[in-house]
């Protein structure tokens, strides 16, 4: 699936699939390992973890308000179906999100370098 079109100063465009995957983890040991992971096995390119996020939402009938670490996961489209399911199997969180964002646009050589650093060859 082709989620946007990059220029690439005059060279014709490159297709770029690549994801922004957006979750939250209780703690930062938490989401250090999921980054280690994902970023082990190809997942993610890289994963970004923000600390100090304070998440408000309704939960079992009641608004909740819980600090957590917001975790930004770089991938591909190709990606997303394999990291989905490690986040489900791994999270601490009774229902976890997992949201993601297609890149419209961006740097031509990061999102060359995205994409080579999930590709299973190298």
């Amino acid at each position: 699936m082709l989620i946007g079109s990059i220029g690439t100063g005059g060279t014709g465009p490159v297709s770029s699939e690549a994801l922004l995957v957006l979750t939250t983890c209780a703690n930062a040991q938490e989401a250090a390992d999921l980054a280690t992971v994902l970023v082990d096995q190809r997942l993610a390119a890289c994963v970004s973890a923000v600390a100090g996020v304070v998440s408000t939402y309704r939960w079992q009938s009641r608004v909740q308000h819980d600090e957590e670490v917001l975790v930004v996961i770089k991938t591909t489209q190709a990606r997303y179906e394999a990291i989905e399911k490690f986040i489900q199997k791994q999270t601490s969180n009774e229902l976890p999100e997992i949201l993601a964002v297609p890149v419209h646009s961006g740097s031509s050589e990061y999102l060359k370098w995205l994409t080579a650093s999930v590709s299973s060859e190298e």
